[in-house]
């Protein structure tokens, strides 16, 4: 059975490039602006990746005025994680980054087990499946944890 939406989630990964900011704008998408949705990295030195721009917008999730962050600067511009009620990491080192900040808050860390297409694929269109699987995978966990899209624009 689906839970409640929180009123806030921080989604992390490594570089805030690719599984996060999709996370976060898939997750707008699907369930509106209910719930306060942000996205960081451990690091904030890449810029958007442009094969999570193309299969976002397949789906109608704009990503493209996305800029990355990470928990440093989110830190250094007010962002307090304390105010988030839970933060989904999508990457080993950002669950470990997010465990370690977090620890003297009472606050839920989970860890979705997502794909990093970045390596994957010699040709385009096999990057572009790399990159659909991966956006598939942060769908289904957020279909099974806060149920069927309610589809919101």
């Amino acid at each position: 059975m689906a839970e409640e939406l929180p009123q806030s989630v921080l989604f992390c990964c490594d570089h805030n490039a690719v599984r996060s900011p999709m996370a976060e704008g898939i997750m707008k998408k699907f369930y509106g602006s209910d719930t306060y949705v942000q996205s960081v990295g451990v690091k904030g030195d890449m810029e958007i990746d442009g094969f999570s721009i193309t299969v976002c917008k397949e789906i109608g999730v704009e990503l493209a005025r996305h800029r990355t962050r990470s928990f440093d600067e989110m830190e250094q511009w007010g962002d307090d994680l304390s105010s988030f009620d839970l933060i989904v990491a999508l990457s080993p080192a950002s669950q470990r980054r997010a465990l370690e900040l977090t620890r003297v808050f009472h606050l839920d860390v989970l860890y979705w087990p997502i794909m990093d297409p970045t390596g994957l694929g010699e040709t385009r269109a096999a990057k572009m499946d790399a990159y659909r699987q991966t956006r598939d995978q942060i769908i289904s966990h957020l279909k099974e944890r806060w149920g069927e899209p309610r589809e919101t624009e």
